[in-house]
């Protein structure tokens, strides 16, 4: 498997997922704030996921971070590629609620969407949200994304779809 660099920001450390972070993962699955992306789910489907997080590393030559703040897991943000014949994914989670609202998201996505295009070369990512999720709307917005009136890929029924491109990376 490809080891991810590490990331930092001003309070963020974006590393690979260790396996001590998946009782924290576990519980977002378990809980409403997965229902964003069709949960809530199972333990078992919970470990299903996160293995799929770690092993998209060696599918794909690349993947989802963990968000770690103050030695703590508290989400993941990173591509997702589930499909190759579109560009991939930016995606970002908050597992635990106490800790939105502070801008954590946001960073993230922005560290990263800076890495993959001014380190990587990347020339465009998709993000792809339910329109419901005013937040991550607002995220997308704020890191540069336009909103297009592209349909809503087929295993993500019913989303918003927004486009990044390296030239609006900033």
């Amino acid at each position: 498997m490809q080891a991810a660099p590490t990331l930092t920001t001003a309070r963020l450390t974006l590393r690979m997922p260790k396996a001590t972070d998946l009782p924290a993962y576990t519980a977002y699955c378990a809980s409403e704030r997965s229902r964003f992306v069709r949960g809530p789910f199972t333990a078992q489907e919970a470990f299903d996921k996160f293995a799929a997080i770690i092993g998209h590393w060696t599918l794909r030559g690349f993947g989802r971070y963990v968000m770690e703040y103050e030695g703590r897991a508290i989400g993941h943000v990173g591509p997702l590629a589930v499909v190759t014949d579109t560009p991939p994914e930016l995606t970002w989670t908050l597992w635990d609620g106490t800790f939105e609202g502070r801008g954590f998201a946001t960073e993230a996505a922005q560290a990263v969407k800076t890495h993959l295009f001014e380190d990587l070369g990347w020339p465009e990512m998709l993000v792809l949200v339910q329109p419901e999720n005013i937040g991550s709307r607002r995220i997308a917005e704020k890191v540069g994304a336009r909103k297009t009136d592209e349909d809503a890929p087929a295993w993500y029924p019913g989303c918003l779809t927004y486009r990044l491109e390296a030239t609006v990376a900033a």
